[in-house]
This record gives C-alpha cells, structure tokens and sequence, in this order.
C-alpha cells in the first residue's frame, strides 16, 4: 500500500484528464453493455414480426418498476423494428469509438507524464547523492532501476491502466444489465466473488515477488553489459572472450529461470478465471432453463441475460492479469522507491547558506574519516591537522592506500569527515550549501572523465554559454588549442564516450582546460600526470604551471617536479600525518618521504641531470 500510496501521489498534477478519461470511460463501459440490451428486441421481436414494433421494451428499473423503451432512444422517423435496432447498435458504436479514443489518449498522456515526473526524480536524487552512494551500487544496477523498473511501472500506469478502466466500467454497466435482466437468477454468481478475490490475491503476492527477482537478474546482465562494453579493449587483451560470454551466458540463463517463475505465476490466473466463468455459466443455464419452461423469462430476455453474463467473463479474466501487472509495477517500484528514499552520507543543511568568495584559507582541524563502519579497521584518516593559505601549493605524497586522495575528497564534500571539521575561511563546509562550496573547488584527477561530446562542451561543462573565445583562452592555457584546431571539425569535433578518440595527454589537456575555465581558487590535482610518458607530461606539467598560478593548491603527486615546485610537502602514512616541510627539510630526515623519494625518484633525477663533462 505504501508504494501505491506514492505512485497515486505522482498522479495528483493529472488529475483533470485521470477525471476526464474515468468519465468517457465510463460512457464506453454503458455502451459496450448496450449492446446486450439490444439482444432482448432482437429475439422478442426482429425474429418474430407478429409482435409487431410498438413499445419495444428493453429492460425494466428495478425497485422503481420504469420500463425503458426502444423508441425513447432513437429518433421518432423510425418505426420498423429493425431499423431501430440497427439504428441504435451502429450509433452506440460509434460513439463508444469516440469516448475509448479519447478517454484512452487522456489516461496515457496522465500515465506517461506521471512516470515522466517520477523519473525525472528517480535521476535527481541519484544524481545528488555522495561518492559513497556509488561505490555501494554498480553502474548496471543504478542504470536497470532508472530504465528498467521504470518502464514496468510506466506500461502498468497507462496502456493496462487505460484497458482497465475500459474493462472496469464494462463490467460493471454489464453487472447491471445481468441483474434487470436476471433478477434473482442474477446473485447466484456472488457465489464465485470471495474465491476470485482470494485467489487473485494469493496469485498477486507470488507475482510481485518473482517479478522484482527478475529485475534483479536483469540490472546483473546491464551491469556484465556495462563493464566488458567499456572495457572492451582490457577483455581484448587478456584474451577472455570466451570467460566474459561465458559470464554473461550465465546471467542470462538466471534471468531465464526468473523469467520462467514469473510465467508460472502470472500464467495461472487466466486457467483459474475459466474454471469459475465455466462453472459459473453452467450452473445459470440450468437455472435459467427451468425459469423459461415456467414463462418466468421470455427467450429473448434469457439469451440477452446468458450473453451478458459471457461477457462478463471476459473482464473477470482481465482483471486477473490486470492485477498481475500492477503487482509487476508495485515490485518494481519497490526498488525505485529504495534508491529515493536511501539516507545520503552527505546531506546539504535545510538552512545553508552560501560560501562566500574563498580569500584565506582551508583548514583540517582534527579530521578523522571512517569507512562505511566506526570499526578501527575502516578508518582511512586519523586526527588530520592541517592549514594551507590562500596562494599556497601542498602536495600530500604517501604510499598507495595511505588515505592522500579521501584526504583532498573531503574537501568538496565527496564524503564528510567522520570526526573533527573541515574549515574554509573559518566556516564548516557542512554549514554552507553544495553548489556554493564546489563552484570554488577545481579538479583534475588521474582518470580523466570527459563526455561523448565535441570538445567545446567538454571544456564548457557546467558553462554552456560561456563565449567560444573564453573556451579558447583556456585551452592555450591548457596547452592544448594547436591540436585542437588540428582535429577535422576544431572545437565542434566530437571526441567519442570518455574522450577515446584522443590521446592520454590530449585527454588530460582537455580536463586542465575545462578547471581553467571554471576559475576556482582551491584547486586539487589527483595524480593528474601518474599515468603520462615524458613528453606528454612535460606538456601536461607546463598546462599544470599555467593552472596553479595563484590558486590554492592541493597535488596528490609522484612525480618529482611537481612535489619540488610545492611550498609545503604533506607526508601520509597510515590515514596519519607523519610529516610536513619542504623538500631539502624532509630530505634531511630518515623519514616515509625520503624512503618514497629514493624509491620512485631518485632514478628520474638521475636520468634528468645533464651528463658531466669528462
């Protein structure tokens, strides 16, 4: 009830053309019963012309005893029996045309746009969450969830929602048709009710069930999709072709399975639905047989009432699979309802105010950070004190895992400090909103992130009506505008998903530019040339120096020219500040920084120095 609670609540902004389409729906439901109406004259009096056509009854009121004639429907020109039949079955049929045609354009315009709304918010809080968020849940699963789930939902909130009201109101205009007609031969098929609706609801239960099951295999199969697609060229090198078909041949047979247990248990209910209409059918015709050889019923009233009751069958059966349906989308909103409702790790105060201009400085004051738990063997950082100046560079150096790259996400709120607090110009970054905090906050990390974009976008991101000569101002600050103008189609080329149609130091270029543009004063650098050969990191470096000019600096480096061109070195080991100092300081202890320098520097230095003469 909870999740059809909510889905009810997207519909509210619809209301109008949910209220027209119940209407028209409703005129179809009264015409579509017409119909067997009309099968009373037709036997009473069509086949038998010694009746005559005066005062064709077709039904009478019950409780009020008003008898409703043929002639008070049609216009008064028609007098022959079968013309006013005729007259009265095409017309009906034309109109009920007109209101299913309208009634159903306006339930699917209110169902697609409700679904449209509950994407669009589905996408919004994914979106907004932390970088924890999705280092919980795979790219394949989020994606199965936003398209998959989504579109159960959205089949169930128009097309069977629109059949439904049709149906649901046929039933019910034929309900009352069965009952003027039948009378008391009518409530023998109350008989059946409480079994149908326990036994759709046992049905419905299992459906739901099976149904989020086989959402869940199929976000399994997008996600074996999504890593060998976009790691095509690392499955290709390793030579596992045959492993990765492999792997997903496996998931498609779990999804099979779930599939085939759905099957079962939606398939049941239409079987179930003809046991009852038969059984029901069977006894009336032996009811109404005795009431015809009585002269209770005439035989045009009883053929009207036993078709009417056929008819019924018909949406009986529907609903039963109508309710299948809408259990599929309660499953599956289940999980878009999870991912809406899930409590964020970083969450923006009600009242934040704006981060003014950064102008002083950025400080760690006592600064622990834990992993997922409070366990002692999650935590990354540990009691962090540290204060970097407004123009300063710090680089942080530390073996791998020793918590250099959580330290500097902490300070665009990627994740929040478990402990202690981190300051710019004096104020909490949890005191201040989102948006003002990372407009001020620059990054360039190791894995470049670029868009199947042109170029111009990419370095424009975030600004798309920023003037193409400030986009080009930042690429011949990046280094990069002479291969840019270079490529066929210059700033409009599009360079392909994550900027594969361009180099390494192409890619990292392209990136520098994009922080360039974005001007913020606190800029961090993750590594940003770890994975470049020489020349291409001596272009990146020089791209480098051009950025870093009078911002605040955080660089995450191995490499010794930049570490070299730091005010203050940081040393990290184990979540903890082991040290801090420049270069000729820290090279002066027998401390991590010197041991990591003559690790992974000493031979570049080496290399560098110029040979000396002999």
């Amino acid at each position: 009830m909870r999740e059809l609670t909510r889905l009810v609540r997207y519909a509210l902004p619809y209301w109008w053309q949910i209220l027209c389409s119940v209407v028209l729906m409703a005129f179809v439901g009264a015409l579509d019963a017409f119909k067997f109406v009309l099968i009373r004259p037709v036997f009473d009096r069509v086949l038998n012309p010694s009746t005559g056509s005066k005062d064709i009854e077709l039904f009478v009121i019950p409780h009020f005893h008003h008898a409703v004639y043929l002639q008070q429907l049609v216009p008064s020109r028609f007098t022959n029996a079968w013309t006013m039949v005729a007259v009265a079955l095409v017309g009906s049929t034309i109109l009920k045309g007109i209101f299913d045609y309208t009634g159903t354009y306006l339930v699917n315009h209110a169902g697609f746009g409700m679904i449209t709304d509950l994407r669009d918010e589905l996408y919004d809080a994914i979106m907004r969450r932390s970088a924890a968020f999705f280092s919980k849940h795979s790219t394949g699963t989020l994606v199965s969830t936003i398209v998959n789930d989504v579109e159960r939902v959205q089949y169930a909130m128009s097309t069977v929602l629109a059949e439904f009201l049709q149906q649901f109101f046929t039933f019910l205009w034929v309900a009352v048709v069965v009952v003027m007609l039948g009378r008391k031969l009518s409530w023998v098929l109350l008989l059946f009710v409480p079994v149908i609706i326990y036994s759709s609801r046992k049905i419905g239960t299992r459906v739901r069930s099976t149904t989020r099951q086989g959402q869940d295999k199929l976000a399994e199969i997008q996600n074996i999709l999504h890593e060998t697609i976009t790691g095509n060229r690392i499955v290709k090198a390793f030579n596992t072709e045959k492993w990765e078909i492999s792997r997903f041949r496996g998931a498609a047979r779990r999804l099979f399975r779930a599939n085939l247990r759905s099957v079962a248990a939606t398939a049941i209910s239409s079987p179930l639905m003809d046991i009852f209409g038969a059984a029901g059918i069977a006894l009336l015709l032996n009811l109404g047989r005795e009431q015809v050889k009585h002269g209770e019923m005439t035989p045009g009233i009883f053929v009207a009432f036993i078709t009417a009751v056929f008819s019924l069958y018909n949406p009986v059966r529907k609903f039963a699979q109508f309710n299948n349906n809408f259990q599929q989308a309660l499953g599956a909103s289940s999980e878009i309802f999870r991912f809406m409702d899930v409590e964020d790790d970083v969450r923006e105060k009600p009242h934040a105010k704006r981060l003014p201009p950064f102008s002083k400085t950025v400080q760690f004051d006592h600064v622990s950070f834990t992993y997922g738990s409070e366990g002692q063997d999650a935590r990354v950082l540990h009691d962090i004190n540290l204060e970097a100046h407004r123009g300063e560079i710090v680089a942080i150096v530390g073996s791998s895992g020793s918590g250099k790259s959580t330290l500097v996400h902490l300070i665009p709120r990627f994740f929040d400090a478990t402990h202690g607090r981190l300051l710019i110009d004096g104020q909490d970054v949890r005191d201040v909103t989102l948006a003002s905090l990372r407009e001020q906050v620059g990054i360039v990390t190791q894995e470049t992130v670029l868009f199947n974009d042109t170029v111009r976008n990419n370095i424009a991101y975030g600004q798309p009506h920023v003037a193409l000569k400030d986009v080009e101002a930042a690429a011949r600050g990046a280094l990069a505008h002479d291969f840019i103008k270079a490529l066929p189609s210059g700033y409009d080329e599009v360079i392909g998903e994550r900027g594969v149609r361009l180099s390494g130091g192409e890619r990292q270029r392209i990136a520098i530019a994009r922080a360039i543009l974005k001007n913020a004063p606190v800029l961090i650098l993750d590594e940003a040339t770890s994975a470049l050969d020489s020349e291409s990191e001596a272009l990146v470096q020089s791209a480098l120096h051009n950025l870093m000019s009078g911002r605040t600096v955080f660089v995450i480096a191995h490499r010794l020219s930049t570490v070299r061109r730091a005010d203050r070195i940081v040393v990290i080991e184990n979540g903890a500040i082991a040290d801090i100092g420049s270069h000729e300081d820290l090279m002066t202890k027998l401390g991590t920084y010197r041991r990591l320098y003559e690790l992974q520097f000493a031979d570049f230095e080496q290399k560098m120095e110029p040979a000396q003469p002999s």
